[in-house]
């Protein structure tokens, strides 16, 4: 079978981050807000009282600091609570395709390549600013790259689902080079008014090449030994919204248009059926929890990430082992284990084995066992 290579990776980070005191302050100011217009309601037993938070809860809870983001005063103007994000024209590039360009460059410059060596572009991420023309089409425009491009959406796995889509492609003799980009901006979809997650996410870009082996010029390229995907129906993380929503006028603006969990719900789920999956990828290519020198994982919780090394190693993992960017990056969906992976990989040695693994609503897993050459 044709072997297939990561030959280049690229991270795009916004210049504004946002530090938990100063999520705080803004959550706190719109709750005081909140509980002093709807006093009357709130004193009749009609409206429920919003509570402050404080970044303990938020750093104890999650293992998040900080988050980067695309737009900072609109998120902490506690009249707003979202992000400001000007329209562009459709001649101007769209946000996703500019954080994109920003990334592809750092994959090609290390993947020795240039965008016309690239014949295919998946944009893999959970959400897209536009239904069409695809996001893809717009970055292999972008880039000049040839042959075709689509998006693809399985929320937190896209990247490892794209992963897997990109390597089957070179193997089925479809595409010699791939682009798999990962642009989220997090930061639109969360419901920065709610205690319970409004601490979760950030925005940022990430890009992988993938060649066969007979292309890559890459001396610290990592071979791809196998990929695992996995769905679930799942109800406990989701969004609602859509262009169906105008629909019926009753549900615009409703809670369930913005990302919404039943996190307890999902750790005691998802965290389990993850640890399984790993160890059963790694027996399924004859190697064992021993053999990981490295797992990069979804960065999404640092507590399930604790939970789901400790499962597959039967032991604690050092922080070199499971190595965590999700304390300055928080939660960036598709990203987190690119980032992970892009940030944490060159102290390994040639023949070193990692797994490159996420997860998120569907429930959808995915994990790319990789070989450092």
């Amino acid at each position: 079978m044709k072997k297939v290579l990561i030959s280049g990776t690229g991270l795009f980070t916004p210049e504004e981050s946002i530090t938990n005191q100063e999520l705080i302050d803004s959550f706190n100011a719109y709750v005081e807000l909140f509980n002093q217009r709807h006093a009357a309601e709130i004193e009749r037993g009609e409206v429920q009282a919003l509570r402050t938070s404080f970044p303990e809860f938020v750093e104890k809870a999650s293992g998040i600091k900080a988050r980067y983001v695309i737009n900072k005063s609109g998120i902490l103007d506690p009249e707003r609570m979202y992000p400001i994000i000007a329209e562009r024209s459709d001649d101007e590039q769209s946000m996703q395709c500019e954080m994109a360009v920003k990334a592809v460059q750092e994959a090609l410059a290390k993947a020795g390549k240039t965008g016309a060596d690239i014949d295919a572009v998946i944009v893999a991420c959970s959400n897209m600013q536009r239904a069409y023309p695809a996001m893809s089409i717009e970055i292999q425009n972008a880039i000049g790259a040839k042959g075709f491009a689509f998006d693809m959406n399985v929320a937190c796995s896209s990247a490892t689902f794209g992963l897997q889509t990109a390597a089957d492609m070179i193997r089925s003799g479809s595409a010699k080079c791939v682009l798999m980009v990962n642009p989220e901006i997090c930061s639109g979809h969360l419901e920065w008014r709610d205690r319970n997650c409004h601490f979760i996410f950030g925005d940022v870009c990430t890009t992988v090449i993938l060649e066969s082996e007979e292309t890559c010029t890459n001396p610290q390229a990592w071979e791809i030994v196998g990929t695992k995907l996995q769905t679930q129906f799942s109800n406990n993380i989701r969004n609602n919204f859509g262009f169906l929503n105008r629909c019926d006028e009753s549900g615009v603006g409703k809670r369930d248009k913005l990302f919404h969990q039943e996190g307890l719900k999902v750790f005691k789920e998802v965290c389990p059926m993850v640890a399984e999956q790993i160890s059963q990828h790694l027996g399924e290519l004859s190697l064992v929890s021993t053999d990981l020198k490295r797992m990069w994982l979804h960065q999404a919780n640092s507590n399930m990430n604790a939970l789901i090394a400790r499962r597959v190693l039967d032991r604690d993992p050092t922080p070199e082992e499971s190595p965590t960017i999700l304390d300055t990056y928080a939660n960036t969906s598709s990203a987190g284990s690119i980032i992970a992976f892009h940030l944490h990989n060159q102290d390994l040695a040639t023949g070193d084995v990692g797994v490159i693994c996420s997860f998120g609503a569907g429930y959808s897993i995915g994990s790319v066992i990789v070989k450092k050459r």
